[in-house]
């Protein structure tokens, strides 16, 4: 399929002109994020969203602080900053069930996209991400700094072939998540409860689900296994070449058989959830294993090996900022993080069902499992939905 052609951003950029951006979802991590940007003199961030009011209210007083006036606007309807022409892009750190509906109708209204990790609920949802952002040919870049940031070690150690072919690796992350039974309290001012849900299911208002607790529950979130799971598995895959791609076979731990959730690639190489002895992450290879088990607090430097990663030389929210203005893709681009995002669902789907799954892909399917499949994506509460041309589970 041919793209469409690209959407310029609103300004052609100068030399010193800047990149104009607003901010959606302003909670602890959405503030945090705001404030890494407005670190860089090229980029002007313009208007704030949050459905928790007094969210984007301490976001725009940040924004104000920053710039010296009060001229950044507030709203708590998303659809209102995607609306203006004068805005190139969005930061988007909303709870996780979110993050794909805001992406596209970004994309699709000319703006380049800085998402949070996890970048999708389901699978459905990253190949569509990724198949609008090649049709209107924007910049989307996910927001895991610690795939390069923390774990580049072992990514210069593994591909100078200190330990050989890789085997085995250990991701420890954490669990699965599960169903919500927090119970009901009253919505408070200053809170559009309602939009916060959005395309979830709905269900009362509880406190602990606005101040960042929502990540053990499923409806909102893949728990763990995508928190942590887009850093460190979005780590281990791409120290093994395997960050485009997936496994083959994803095996829950069972009484017999697998004692831990395995995925298995066409390769041969196996991954295990959990476990190892080197903290978030142990490779074991034909020749060695990585950290080295006699001091893993002792790392030697590693051999000068250059492995392509951040462009523009300001880490990962520069390497999106050099991207907007290059058109180039950026490091943790939208098929990286949706690759990555897919092999921590297939993990959940894996422990929901308690069987294993056979994976496709090249197809982004799951083989012969009707029942497991349909996870793959799931309904959505009206008016929200996705572009129905995916075909993941067809």
């Amino acid at each position: 399929m041919l793209a469409a052609p690209t959407i310029i951003p609103a300004r052609a950029f100068g030399a010193n002109e800047r990149i104009t951006m607003a901010g959606i979802g302003m909670g602890g991590r959405g503030r945090g994020d705001l404030k890494n940007f407005l670190r860089f003199s090229d980029v002007q961030v313009l208007a704030v969203c949050d459905v928790v009011k007094s969210h984007a209210e301490m976001a725009k007083r940040s924004v104000d602080d920053r710039y010296g006036n009060a001229d950044c606007v507030m709203d708590q309807d998303y659809r209102a900053l995607l609306a203006r022409d004068d805005i190139d892009t969005v930061m988007i750190a909303t709870p996780d069930h979110w993050h794909a509906i805001i992406s596209i109708e970004a994309m699709r209204a000319g703006k380049d996209v800085f998402c949070e990790k996890p970048e999708t609920l389901t699978v459905a949802e990253g190949r569509a991400m990724a198949d609008v952002a090649e049709r209107y040919g924007r910049v989307f870049s996910g927001g895991s700094q610690r795939v390069w940031g923390d774990y580049n070690w072992f990514h210069r150690m593994i591909a100078s072939g200190v330990i050989g072919e890789v085997e085995e690796v250990w991701v420890n992350v954490g669990p699965p998540s599960g169903l919500c039974g927090l119970p009901a309290e009253p919505i408070p001012d200053g809170v559009d409860w309602d939009r916060w849900l959005g395309p979830a299911p709905w269900r009362p208002y509880h406190p602990a689900l606005i101040r960042g607790g929502f990540r053990p529950y499923r409806d909102y979130s893949g728990g763990g296994m995508t928190d942590w799971g887009c850093h460190g598995f979005g780590g281990a895959l791409f120290a093994c070449g395997l960050h485009e791609t997936g496994p083959v076979m994803i095996e829950p731990p069972l009484e017999e058989g697998a004692k831990r959730l395995t995925y298995t690639f066409a390769n041969g190489v196996r991954f295990y959830h959990g476990g190892g002895w080197g903290g978030i992450l142990s490779f074991k290879g034909s020749e060695g294993e990585l950290p080295f088990r006699d001091d893993t607090r002792r790392r030697p430097k590693p051999p000068n090996v250059h492995i392509p990663n951040y462009k523009g030389g300001r880490g990962f929210q520069g390497d999106f900022i050099h991207c907007v203005r290059t058109r180039e893709t950026p490091f943790r681009s939208i098929e990286r993080a949706h690759r990555t995002a897919t092999h921590c669902h297939l993990g959940n789907i894996a422990y929901w069902l308690g069987r294993a799954l056979q994976w496709d892909p090249e197809r982004e399917r799951i083989v012969n499992d009707e029942r497991a499949s349909r996870w793959l994506q799931r309904p959505m509460r009206e008016p929200w939905n996705l572009p129905t041309s995916t075909g993941i589970g067809a």
